[in-house]
């Protein structure tokens, strides 16, 4: 590729995409947090001539660094046009992808490794994977993909309960009766492509010539307001830092040895170390290995191609290697005009103290790491929200050099990062403490000292400050004993040896290899073998998503003269708008029109929603106004020049606390009740009260909000192209913004990348906004939202506190049980209301309450509107429940498993809103998942195990559950399918189910193959679009296979109807002959299916009805190990059972469960939004909010699937499992609160355990009381203002 007029504010992702048309490498972040924009460079050295390949993130990558390289996407490495990749058919055919839109991604940083290393290890490969989030499969699938590369067998390699996976017994997989054959695998691995790397792209052999023979000379590209100059010579960089001192270096020359070059990458300073640490001797390699440590967790491999002069310059004040080459004494050596020189990497140059920094003419070559000495130890430390790939919340580098053996302190550093607005050096305390032994009165003092010298605000940015003083004096303490383990084996003599309560803390919580079993049931020996229900059949566009050839909104090309839209939204959370110019944004080049509310007028609302704010904000992100530009640079440029002025209004709302204080709700309470609970509170042994906080979710869809709208320029039509669940919805409110006929407005749907509930009502406000500027300007308008934007504008699951009062007998029987539910609703109504009743139907999870009353409110607030999301109300309800069964075990002295158990639904009985249940298949799910997770066995292991560890605790838990499945009403649940069959005997099949991720398109093909009786590939879906079927219902709520698939069924049992005289007069024909003689004899060849909905209803007045059509059942076991310093905790294992009726397609709905759980592992331990007490969102992106990654997923992972027991009305006897597992995740959060709750018994810590969701690092260590959590200073409430408000 020659670019002759690059600008050097353009980055390689969106110049792939717009410049070049490769539209498989796909936006996710726009900060490097997500690997969605994976691609592959490739250099040429031509004095070593090597080739290095390495995985980099486009969208953080400048065009113009990219001189002489070459760069592979994922089109590069194969197509369905010419041939596939092997990763690219594993990764599909493992049942790798969902909605795919992280997939090319995926492909392209296990392609990177496997360039580099064809068979990798398994730790290569979780390594490669570190830095590419997944929102829809859980990751399992995955890594099984990326298995099949390594030389290993597929054995668990790991013996983390004393079982191997190999040895039958304790975790053998039981038998289930004979009629049900079980199987144990989703794909098979002798189908795939081998992976022959001689067929590998080659470097281009003309950039290796233009390397070896093109004179060295300076680049130079400019721009408008940027200029980039490329130095090919040191003396070349020298004289243009010389001649322009403050512009930044993006990367500087390089070098070898233990002297390492400032342009060496991360990567490449990650290989070298781990190649000197294995030459030389121990006692030289002490900050060579410590720097190793924090380089396996520093963000994910594409990040880590960054250079290691970069890191060290930008002097982040959360830089994990800046705290070790400051203890290890390394030195910068500098260059410039003048000469060279070096500086010491101490506290002074991470200050940037104007005597011990860089001069502006000056560069920096290279880093000086010296060489460790005799009794010399030096050691890394560090906390995150998540363990790969995340910003650190305390980082430390500490060493320590004594005289002798003897251990008396002759030299001592202390580092700390993430603990001030820079990197801190402890220089006073170290000072004091040289001289003495290292020994408990030394830790003591040092603590003491420590926490003196490093005084963190209790407004501290970043907030946790109470945290991270713990975790300043707990990292101090391992560091200790690893010095004082070291010292005794040194010198056994002198030293005493380390207690043996202590020794726990010193073991990182290292994630294994991970492994996993899956057991479904085989379909019946008799189906025909092309009937395709109850396969295991890849995803309809698993090798499309793979190849990135699967077409998303913002994929589609551009339109001729089409325009870009951005919003202009509210920096104050409750405000009169005083003012508005957009005099400056619309003088602007490119700037077209910028649309407020004034444009809107008599059409800027629908239903409980308004689409642009008028003369008051209600939230941060609320929309003002719109901009639309020729470009998306011009309109974002614009958008930040629009000036509003405010002036900000009382009551500023944003907890459930403050709303109930204002009594801020939408609407009444929201009841039912069943029984008589006052009573019975009269008779019962004992009462508990108590109350759970639970934090809000955001949905992280891979793909942000995007709609493409397209005038036709004829009668009034318009085509509006969106990511969206509801085409309907959209179609709607865009006919009523523009006051026309809904026949006039026509919304296309191809596929999502990823919803989860938020993809409806902001959607269509926003596909609106975004039609009135087309119809206005008679011009094709696209609307793309960044990360930062999309989490700000559109809110996300409901904040829930839930309060409740408990009557029980001393066996656990909980007799009476009042509750109230609050949620978090935000500034508008939304489908808030709706979230509460759910919550309220569902709450009783698998108990029988016999005497019950709960109300719930939702609560207006400041904030931005929160939505519909996976599970909708039930994992808020159901976390509420379990907390109280939990607390009421407590209170008994029982475990919480029996109490479970004797509170559970029996075989036939009622719910509280008098709908029958049969509970028999949710009490085999928990036996089962008793069985199948060797529970009791495991739990007198994790006794031991706790008994024995005093810094380390584990924890297990086991939650069952019950999932009613439902839409609500009759109406919300019709569905219509529109079938044809062309005279050459292919099928076309269109409904009105949204393809997210969750594989409808692939099951209702495999629907309309069992009932024409016709193989799979002779049938298509191309898209949804109200054209074809109208008046569909939104996807969502686990049932629009259930739906769309029984409308198809009866469009395609239409048909055969039709055609049963032609084919009977000729059996043996083929699809081809019967078409043509039914056209020859004038038989329709096009049918219309339809299902009118489920019979469901709730009478709110009586509180009773049959609202459910079904319930989805399951339980899961979860181990987990907690480090009680740090507040760290590991995923062990997670047993999974689950009732899913007869599945249509195993491999699909597993993928489905396994999402779905570790989504809702995320919800209750590590996804935490922040609010600012002004009500601004702090996270805004990858970097702030963690989604589970890679690392996240247990380490033994078991999903199995009870036989099929009972027939149903439901589409061939299935059930939706889409929801459903997502609650599971809350068996995590108990294993996590049983460790700490043995942690607080062993330290004599008896009050009350009260723990909120997220269950974060933070809340884990600061419940796991000791000496550390005492000592730190606390500041009292009200004495400063916090940097973040729990919402």
């Amino acid at each position: 590729v020659i670019e002759k007029n690059v600008a050097p504010e353009t980055m390689l992702l969106p110049y792939l995409r717009k410049n070049l048309r490769l539209t498989g490498t796909k936006y996710g972040c726009g900060g490097g947090g997500c690997g969605a924009c994976t691609v592959m460079i490739s250099r040429y050295n031509p004095s070593t001539k090597q080739i290095r390949h390495y995985p980099a993130t486009a969208c953080l990558t400048p065009i113009c660094s990219l001189y002489g390289t070459a760069v592979t996407t994922v089109e590069g490495i194969g197509s369905t046009k010419t041939r596939i990749h092997p990763i690219q058919e594993r990764i599909a055919k493992c049942h790798g992808t969902q909605c795919g839109f992280c997939t090319p991604g995926m492909v392209m940083s296990i392609y990177a490794l496997l360039r580099n290393h064809p068979e990798p290890t398994l730790d290569q490969l979780t390594d490669a994977l570190g830095g590419n989030l997944c929102r829809c499969t859980g990751y399992r699938p995955i890594i099984d993909a990326c298995k099949t590369f390594c030389k290993t067998s597929s054995c668990c390699q790991s013996r983390e309960n004393g079982v191997c996976c190999l040895d039958q017994g304790v975790n053998g997989v039981p038998e289930f009766e004979e009629q049900h054959k079980i199987s144990l695998e989703l794909f098979s691995e002798k189908e795939f492509l081998p992976l022959d790397p001689t067929q590998e792209l080659i470097f281009p052999p003309e950039l290796m010539i233009m390397a070896e023979k093109q004179p060295q000379k300076t680049r130079v590209f400019g721009g408008d307001r940027v200029t980039w100059i490329s130095p090919v010579t040191l003396t070349g960089l020298v004289e243009a830092k010389f001649k322009y001192p403050q512009a930044p270096i993006v990367m500087g020359n390089t070098s070898v040895g233990l002297t390492l070059g400032a342009s060496l990458s991360l990567a490449q300073v990650k290989d070298i170390l781990a190649d000197v640490v294995q030459k030389l001797p121990e006692e030289k390699t002490q900050t060579f290995r410590a720097l190793l440590k924090h380089l396996r967790t520093v963000a994910g491999s594409q990040i880590r191609n960054m250079s290691l002069g970069g890191h060290i310059m930008s002097r982040h004040l959360d830089s994990d290697l800046n705290p070790l080459l400051a203890v290890g004494n390394c030195t910068l050596n500098l260059l410039s005009k003048e000469g060279g020189r070096q500086i010491p990497l101490n506290d002074q140059f991470l200050r940037k103290c104007p005597a011990n920094d860089l001069k502006p003419q000056e560069i920096l070559v290279s880093v000086n790491i010296p060489y460790s000495r005799k009794w010399e130890f030096v050691s890394a430390f560090r906390q995150a929200q998540r363990q790969q790939n995340a910003l650190a919340i305390v980082n430390s580098g500490m060493r320590v050099l004594f005289g002798d053996e003897n251990g008396i302190i002759k030299e001592l550093s202390v580092f700390y990062g993430g603990v001030g607005p820079t990197t801190i050096c402890a220089k006073n305390s170290c000072q004091e403490l040289i001289g003495r032994p290292w020994n408990e009165e030394m830790l003591d003092t040092a603590c003491r000292l420590i926490l003196d010298e490093i005084r963190l605000p209790g407004s501290a940015p970043g907030g946790k400050v109470e945290f991270k003083r713990t975790l300043v004096v707990s990292f101090l303490f391992k560091f200790y004993l690893e010095v004082l383990q070291i010292l005794k084996r040194m010198n056994p003599g002198h030293h005493p040896r380390l207690a043996d309560k202590s020794k726990s803390a010193l073991e990182d919580l290292r994630p294994r290899h991970h492994w996993s079993t899956l057991t479904y049931h085989d379909v019946d020996p008799k189906q025909l073998l092309q009937d395709p229900i109850g396969r295991p059949i890849m995803h309809l566009s698993g090798i499309n998503h793979a190849t990135g050839e699967a077409i998303y909104c913002d994929d589609m090309p551009a339109v001729d003269q089409e325009l870009f839209l951005t919003f202009v939204t509210s920096s104050r959370a409750h405000a009169k708008i005083v003012s508005i110019d957009l005099s400056e944004a619309l003088s602007l080049p490119g700037v077209v029109d910028i649309l407020t509310a004034d444009h809107l007028q008599g059409v800027n609302s629908f239903a409980t929603e308004s689409f642009l704010a008028t003369d008051e904000v209600l939230c941060v992100g609320h929309l003002v106004c719109a901009v639309v530009a020729e470009s998306e640079i011009q309109a974002k440029r614009a958008a930040k020049r629009v000036k509003i002025v405010y002036k900000d209004l009382e009551p500023l709302i944003l907890t459930i606390e403050e709303a109930i204080q204002h009594k801020s709700f939408f609407e009444s309470e929201r009841k039912l009740e069943y029984g008589n609970v006052d009573e019975t509170f009269k008779m019962v042994d004992q009462i508990l009260e108590g109350e759970i906080h639970m934090g809000g979710q955001e949905h992280f869809y891979m793909e942000t909000q995007s709609m493409l709208v397209i005038p036709k320029g004829e009668a009034q039509e318009i085509d509006v192209y969106v990511s969206t669940q509801f085409p309907k919805h959209v179609q709607d409110i865009v006919a009523f913004i523009l006051k026309r006929p809904a026949n006039k407005v026509m919304c296309h749907v191809k596929r999502v990348g990823g919803a989860f509930g938020g993809k409806v009502v902001k959607t269509s406000i926003m596909a609106a906004i975004t039609a009135f500027a087309a119809n206005k300007h008679g011009r094709a308008v696209r609307c793309i939202l960044e990360r930062g934007e999309d989490m700000l504008i559109t809110g996300g699951r409901h904040p829930y506190l839930g309060k409740y009062k408990a009557g029980f007998m001393k066996d656990g029987r909980i007799l009476a049980l009042d509750m109230e539910h609050y949620c978090n609703a935000g500034s508008s109504q939304d489908e808030s209301l709706w979230v509460v009743e759910m919550g309220l139907l569902k709450m009783d999870n698998a108990y029988k309450f016999p005497n019950l009353r709960c109300r719930g409110w939702a609560c207006r607030t400041n904030l931005p509107s929160n939505t519909a999301f996976r599970g909708f109300g039930f994992p808020q309800a159901g976390l509420i429940t379990e907390a109280c069964i939990t607390e009421v075990a407590a209170k008994c002295g029982l475990p919480p498993e029996q109490v479970r158990a004797i509170n559970m639904y029996k075989e036939v009985d009622e719910t509280h809103y008098k709908q029958e249940i049969n509970a028999k298949n949710l009490i085999q799910c928990w036996r089962e998942c008793m069985t199948k997770s060797s529970y009791f066995a495991r739990r007198a292991a994790v006794e031991r195990f706790n008994a024995e560890n005093y810094w380390k605790k584990r924890g297990l838990t086991m939650v069952p559950l019950k999932y009613p499945v439902s839409v609500g009403s009759v109406v919300l649940g019709q569905a219509a399918a529109l079938v044809h069959i062309y005279l050459d005997g292919s099928v076309l099949v269109t409904h009105g189910g949204i393809e997210l991720g969750q594989g409808v398109h692939t099951k209702m093909i495999q629907v309309a193959s069992r009932e024409l009786k016709m193989p799979m590939s002779n049938i298509c879906l191309r898209e949804t679009s109200t054209e074809t079927v109208p008046n569909t219902n939104a996807t969502g709520g686990s049932m629009t296979a259930d739906l769309n698939g029984l409308a198809i069924k009866d469009a395609c049992q239409t048909l055969l109807k039709r055609l049963e005289p032609i084919i009977s007069k000729n059996p043996h024909g083929t699809w081809k002959d019967w078409a043509e003689a039914a056209f020859d004899n004038s038989i329709s060849l096009s049918a219309i299916g339809y299902f009118r909905g489920f019979e469901t209803n709730i009478d709110w007045e009586k509180g009773e009805g049959h609202p459910f059509e079904y319930f989805v059942c399951g339980a899961a076991c979860s181990e987990v190990e907690v480090d009680c310093l740090t507040g760290n905790h590991k995923n062990i294992r997670t047993d999974i059972v689950m009732d899913v009726g007869y599945s249509i397609n195993p491999a699909i709905d597993i993928g489905q469960i396994e999402g779905a759980f570790i989504q809702g592992m995320g919800l209750y331990t590590i996804e935490e939004l922040s609010y600012s007490p002004q009500g601004v969102l702090y996270t805004r992106g990858p970097s702030q909010y963690k989604i589970p990654a890679i690392c996240d997923v247990p380490t033994e992972l078991h999903v199995s699937f009870l036989p099929p027991s009972e027939n149903s009305n439901t589409l061939y006897s299935s059930k939706g499992v889409g929801e459903s597992g997502l609650f599971l995740g809350c068996s995590v959060f108990f294993a996590i609160r049983d460790a700490v709750c043995a942690a607080r018994q062993e330290r004599g810590i008896s009050e009350p355990l009260m723990l909120s969701s997220p269950l974060t690092p933070e809340k884990i260590r600061m419940a796991c009381e000791d000496k550390f959590t005492k000592m730190i200073p606390r500041d009292k409430p009200g004495s400063y203002i916090p940097w973040n408000v729990p919402v």
